[in-house]
Formats: C-alpha cells, sequence, structure tokens
C-alpha cells in the first residue's frame, strides 16, 4: 500500500508536469486512492500536504481542484520616479493607468479597487517617524486592489497623511474621489507638496490569521511587510504606508546604478 508522501509526490509531480492542469478537478477521493492503490485516509493526508504546498484548492460541497496561479507582481524601486514623472501630465493621461496596473501588466478595466478613509490618531510609532506629537489626527486610507475574476487582492494598504496638511484640499478627505488619477503623488501635487525621496523598509514573517484569509494565503506562505516612508523636498514626512504582500505572488526588484571607475 502506497504511502502518503508517495502520493503526494506522484500527485505533485503529475500537476508540475502539466497532466493535471491549473483548474482540473481531481478524481473523487475513492477513485484516487483505488488509482494509487492507497486507503482514503491516507489520499486525505497526501491531499493536505498539496494544498498547504498551493498546489490543489479544496472547494467545500464542490470538490478538489489544481489550484490556478494568481497573478503576480513585480514590484521595483522605479515605480516610484514613474509614478512622478506622471504627476504633471494630464488628467486623461493619468487617467488611463496606475501603479497597480505598472506593477502587474493588467490595465484598469482589469481591476477592481476599494478604498476606505477613516480618521486616526497618531501612536508612539507614527509620531515619531512623522515627527509629530502622539495623538496627532492622521487620515489612514484603506486599499485592496484585486485582479477581476480573483477573489483576494494584490496588497493590504494602509496609508497614513497628517490630517491638518492634507485638509488644504478638501477633496484629499473623501474617499469618494478613488481611485485618484496619478495616485498619491498627485494628490500630494495638489496641496503643493513635491516628493524628494522614498524609503521602503522589507521584512517578512507569518501572517496572522485575518492576513491569511484576506489575501487567501494557504498554510505556510509568508507575508512580506514594506514600510513606505515618503519625504517631501522640506525634508518632511508626508506619507507612511504599511504594505502587506503575498510572498506567494510577490517579487521585489530592486536595480541599483553603479558608477564607474
Amino acid at each position: 500500500m502506497a504511502t502518503y508522501e508517495q502520493v503526494a509526490d506522484a500527485l505533485r509531480q503529475s500537476i508540475r508536469a502539466g497532466r493535471l492542469g491549473p483548474g482540473e478537478r481531481l478524481p473523487a477521493k475513492d477513485k484516487l486512492a483505488a488509482r494509487y492503490r492507497t486507503s482514503v485516509p491516507t489520499l486525505q493526508r497526501a491531499l493536505s500536504e498539496l494544498v498547504a504546498e498551493g498546489l490543489i484548492d479544496r472547494r467545500h460541497g464542490v470538490g478538489t481542484f489544481v489550484r490556478t496561479p494568481r497573478r503576480r507582481v513585480e514590484r521595483s524601486n522605479e515605480r516610484h520616479q514613474w509614478e512622478k514623472d506622471r504627476v504633471r501630465r494630464s488628467t486623461a493621461e493619468r487617467l488611463r493607468t496606475g501603479s497597480t496596473e505598472h506593477d502587474t501588466g493588467l490595465e484598469v478595466g482589469d481591476l477592481a479597487f476599494h478604498a476606505e478613509y477613516r480618521d486616526a490618531r497618531a501612536d508612539e510609532d507614527l509620531a515619531s517617524v512623522f515627527g509629530v506629537p502622539m495623538g496627532t489626527r492622521l487620515l489612514e486610507r484603506i486599499y485592496r486592489t484585486n485582479c477581476r475574476g480573483e477573489d483576494a487582492p494584490f496588497a493590504l494598504v494602509h496609508s497614513y497623511l497628517v490630517h491638518d496638511v492634507v485638509a488644504a484640499n478638501p477633496d484629499l478627505l473623501d474617499a469618494a474621489h478613488e481611485p485618484w488619477p496619478g495616485g498619491t503623488q498627485h494628490q500630494l501635487y495638489t496641496i503643493g507638496i513635491e516628493l524628494d525621496r522614498i524609503e521602503e523598509r522589507i521584512t517578512a514573517r507569518p501572517p496572522t490569521v485575518e492576513e491569511a484569509e484576506a489575501l487567501g494565503l494557504k498554510k505556510g506562505v509568508s507575508v512580506i511587510v514594506l514600510r513606505k516612508i515618503c519625504t517631501d523636498i522640506r525634508d518632511r514626512v508626508v506619507e507612511v504606508s504599511d504594505v502587506t504582500l503575498c510572498g506567494d505572488r510577490t517579487e521585489l526588484v530592486f536595480t541599483t546604478p553603479l558608477k564607474r571607475w
């Protein structure tokens, strides 16, 4: 009788070789158990291994399917200059594409976007980064963007701005104006702010239960946590974003030009 490791390896090889294609439904458990000459409990353990590896999905009451790979995201530091270059272009041009389209290669119509705005107060961490007193009023913006046809967003984004700074343009306080053509850099441009530099701090860790559910992560998949700190030409921090990215669909690409001797 085959062990669960042998069954899992046989199915794994079939998926990797393309004999079982993305979205294909696996036969019923009793038929698979008979095919691999094992018991149903042993088969179930093998399937659990493949679910944990992200190779198959179980859909309650429907069946077990080969997982269809989700759209990958390539995020480079070049994206920030790309966004700044677009700030002073026409509204029509800024409407045509955005940073998520830049990272994924998708078109505007391929994406579903959701934004939520709410009041927040600077805790010790954010107060230190912004250089403001604790309790300072902030505008917290929560963004979720997903590919149409997929349930999970590419990332969980919490962006913070100092409320009194952005209140100079009341439109910046209203989520109804999202998605904003040209993104945050253009929003800041409307109140006379030009960015000088963007610092990104990156770590990785296991997801929380809530993050795993929101991002559709399988067991064993880590998240990449990115803190983006935007500083203007007056050396003032004007935006802080905490971005939680899927470890199994995000590639971070950094190209560093080197001076010649």
